[in-house]
């Protein structure tokens, strides 16, 4: 990275560049799109190309290339990713002990993405909570992107994500929730005695799974509890890329579906369905809030955790 320095900063005296610049550089080479760059910073599209027009003169490269899908980063774009994250963060945690946040007088706006299954357990109390303790505040609520190749840009885009744990996000992480799995089927299915399904039951009915591809090589709880009672090769018969979609593609079918206990008794009466009790031991499934480790001191993200734990208290609370 020296040799990238020397080589390309040093072509304009250092006094003569402006330092609103790493922040546009830094936007520019995250977001790979000029006008996410600009509503990143509150910038203009015409303020951020000529942003970019100038970081191009300084480096003396096109850092942003026109590609088919949109923009591509160049080769010494790619070089001078880390630096700038370490330059950023550097600056941030030099002058960011001096940036108080109140949350009674801030406006900031926060991004925060989150699984499906947070969205429908932490959502509604974290924006409740959030109006009272900062009301000029606000907040962006995306869902999250389960893109493997795109989960250490996200984490860079959003001040926290609150997803499964095993999905082993970079950076910092800290637990929010637990939840169990609970066999969810149609409350008239034939199979069912008492309430009950046996293992036998489990093996010869079809399966309705969700599946996740950022959860990458790490086996979810499930499927070691699973292969502990000899269903690794259970029938599966529908996969959904949605886990909130489960209950719908179960309903009024013979198959079964594990779902979080929370997303079961939200959906179970309106859907038909019953929970089904099982041979099969706990599953617990966590969900946890990650944030970028530039991100670790910054003042307003720091409460914004301590928010997110005090809803967190208050869901556990309510577990049956």
């Amino acid at each position: 990275m020296a040799m990238v320095t020397q080589e390309h900063v040093s072509r304009e005296p250092l006094r003569e560049v402006d330092a609103n610049l790493l922040f546009a550089l830094h936007a520019l080479i995250e977001e790979r799109n000029l006008t996410r760059a600009g509503e990143r910073l509150l910038m203009s599209q015409p303020a951020m190309s000529g942003a970019l027009a100038r970081l191009r003169k300084h480096f003396d490269d096109e850092l942003l290339v026109r590609a088919s899908h949109g923009f591509e980063l160049t080769a010494l774009a790619q070089r001078l990713r880390p630096a700038v994250t370490d330059a950023l963060g550097a600056a941030e945690g030099l002058l960011g002990h001096e940036r108080a946040f109140s949350p009674a007088t801030s406006a900031k706006r926060f991004a925060v993405s989150m699984s499906e299954y947070a969205m429908t357990v932490l959502a509604e109390p974290l924006t409740r909570l959030l109006t009272e303790q900062a009301p000029e505040c606000s907040v962006t609520l995306d869902p999250l992107d389960m893109d493997r190749d795109q989960l250490d840009t996200q984490l860079m885009r959003r001040d926290l994500i609150v997803a499964p744990i095993y999905f082993e996000f970079p950076g910092r992480s800290q637990p929010v929730s637990t939840d169990t799995l609970v066999c969810l089927v149609d409350r008239d299915h034939p199979r069912l005695r008492d309430g009950a399904l046996a293992l036998d039951d489990l093996h010869e009915m079809q399966h309705a799974v969700a599946e996740f591809p950022a959860a990458g090589p790490v086996r979810r709880p499930l499927e070691v509890e699973l292969e502990k009672h000899g269903l690794a090769d259970r029938s599966v018969l529908v996969r959904v890329r949605s886990l909130l979609t489960l209950p719908f593609a179960v309903a009024g079918t013979d198959m079964c579906c594990f779902v979080p206990s929370r997303l079961a008794r939200r959906c179970a009466d309106l859907l038909g369905l019953t929970i089904a009790r099982t041979p099969l031991g706990a599953v617990d499934i966590t969900e946890a809030a990650h944030w970028h480790p530039r991100r670790e001191n910054d003042p307003s993200v720091v409460w914004l955790r301590r928010l997110l734990y005090d809803v967190a208290v208050t869901v556990e609370d309510e577990r049956p």
